[in-house]
């Protein structure tokens, strides 16, 4: 009997893929997983590179293991060589080598791709504050920052990365240090209403101004990996070509929607329903 002939993937079958580098986390709820899913939502696929192997389950951070850069570099290779890229999400680097190897590896793709877009969730702690980096985070994070298209800090973030409080000084220290875009996100903040604010240059290159604001209804509780699915929903959406106005509309949308269906599963923070919501 012959051999049954190699399906072969057709232009109409084939999805945009986003290149993930985050941290394993074996409760499911937050780092490769969460992007894995939310980047699937936006109807693009996840390319998950490993930073780290984490201890910890939907509520604490027990430990944190960096991969080494090495393994990092052939994993990610391994994709590039073969794989079209058309966006890249970052979550902890592990490490401040991993970082560096990260930023290397964004500077080879972007030789031939120079508007591929970078989307950064600088996570500096678990919600419960436990640390996600052997280094000094902050650090940790300054090779990537000039390589961001959009980086996505929650109030203590964007404080801890620039050592100001004012949400407009925040966004122009990132910007200084080369962010295109910042996202800032007021799930840490209290209030009735979530402020999130997009934070870009206008007409004028120079000048940054507030380029829209959103507000979105407090749910009560917590939950792990919100702002994994906020950026790797941006992601998805920027690899299929959305302008960045409306990938972070559609993005926001999408990670409020697997907040207000998010489900338990122990005690503490629950974890966000990432289906197919567009």
């Amino acid at each position: 009997m012959s051999a049954k002939p190699r399906a072969q993937v057709s232009v109409a079958t084939s999805r945009p893929c986003v290149l993930v580098f985050a941290g394993l986390d074996p409760s499911g709820g937050a780092g490769l997983s969460a992007d894995l899913q939310a980047i699937a939502g936006q109807g693009a696929h996840a390319l998950t590179v490993a930073t780290a192997l984490t201890v910890q389950d939907n509520n604490r951070v027990y430990a944190v293991h960096p991969v080494a850069a090495s393994l990092l570099r052939e994993q990610a290779q391994a994709l590039t060589a073969r794989i079209a890229i058309s966006a890249v999400k970052i979550g902890i680097p592990g490490s401040a080598e991993n970082a560096r190897a990260i930023a290397a590896l964004i500077v080879q793709l972007r030789q031939s791709q120079p508007q591929l877009p970078v989307v950064l969730d600088p996570v500096l702690a678990s919600g419960h504050g436990d640390l996600l980096s052997h280094d000094d985070a902050v650090r940790a994070l300054a090779p990537l920052l000039s390589l961001t298209t959009v980086i996505t800090p929650n109030q203590p973030e964007a404080a801890a990365l620039t050592g100001l409080h004012s949400p407009l000084a925040q966004a122009q220290s990132l910007r200084a240090q080369g962010c295109q875009h910042v996202l800032l996100t007021g799930g840490h903040d209290e209030g009735e209403l979530v402020l999130n604010q997009w934070f870009g240059p206008d007409a004028h290159p120079d000048t940054l101004v507030a380029r829209r604001q959103w507000h979105w209804p407090r749910l009560a509780g917590s939950f792990h990996g919100s702002g994994c699915t906020l950026a790797a929903a941006i992601a998805g959406q920027l690899a299929a070509g959305v302008p960045l106005a409306l990938a972070l509309d559609a993005g926001q949308a999408y990670c409020n929607q697997a907040l207000v269906t998010a489900y338990g599963v122990a005690p503490g923070q629950r974890i966000p329903q990432r289906a197919s919501y567009f």
